[in-house]
């Protein structure tokens, strides 16, 4: 919250499904985190009798302190790109990587005050089955032009170290400690899980191609794409 409304930050279907009475939005980064496919979906993309996955976050201090979830970090985020790796050598060690070393890319929305309580009515409907707010800073890549009022509430944004403007502000999370968590999981078993989901909010598949197509969208250099995503992507569409 601030002074002239709320900020709602999105890294999952938040991204391609807005909520209502947007005035705008920004793109940026989650620093400090991973996004999986591992929370069980029962109400929206499956049912109690066959659960779909929605995406959650894991955060850094999660990674360090369980060995569980090493391999898929090595997997993804330690990857190697066209034979070199991503991230630099004294970070191959999970328990070395700092805040800066593993992102995740999403945008925030900018609600006007008057709007707040009804979208924020909105977002507990939609945001339930194990998820719960948690505060994080949204650093930002890019911002809305030609817009003066979004200009003048952008410029009171406080800036990160790096210079980065930076949000401060609440996101719903799907803990690892939450009843619908089901990580650390194969990929092959996610996909398989996805491919065949469906609930009332509709095809878990669509909400992972949407997903990832939207992602895509948003990151400058295609060349340091999420890779968990386009490996989820690709699996969950083959025959």
């Amino acid at each position: 919250m601030t002074q002239s409304g709320m900020w709602i930050i999105g890294y999952g279907s938040l991204i391609f499904k807005p909520p209502p009475l947007v005035s705008f939005k920004v793109s940026g980064t989650l620093q400090g985190y991973i996004r999986r496919f591992w929370q069980s979906s029962s109400d929206h993309r499956g049912t109690p009798e066959l659960p779909g996955r929605v995406v959650t976050l894991i955060s850094l201090d999660d990674l360090k302190k369980h060995d569980k979830f090493e391999g898929s970090v090595h997997s993804y985020e330690l990857r190697e790109l066209d034979g070199k790796t991503v991230l630099h050598e004294s970070a191959q060690d999970v328990g070395n990587l700092t805040d800066h070393d593993v992102k995740v890319w999403g945008v925030a929305y900018y609600i006007e005050p008057q709007n707040v309580h009804e979208v924020k009515q909105y977002l507990d409907i939609r945001e339930q089955d194990g998820y719960t707010l948690h505060t994080v800073k949204f650093h930002v890549h890019s911002i809305p032009v030609n817009d003066e009022n979004a200009k003048e509430i952008i410029d009171a944004l406080p800036r990160a170290e790096d210079g980065h403007l930076y949000i401060e502000s609440s996101v719903y999370i799907g803990t690892i400690d939450n009843p619908s968590f089901s990580g650390p999981e194969s990929i092959e078993k996610t996909a398989k899980i996805i491919k065949n989901s469906r609930g009332p909010s509709g095809d878990n598949y669509l909400y992972l191609h949407n997903l990832t197509a939207s992602v895509r969208d948003l990151q400058p250099d295609p060349a340091f794409s999420d890779s968990y995503l386009e490996a989820l992507t690709h699996m969950a569409s083959l025959k």
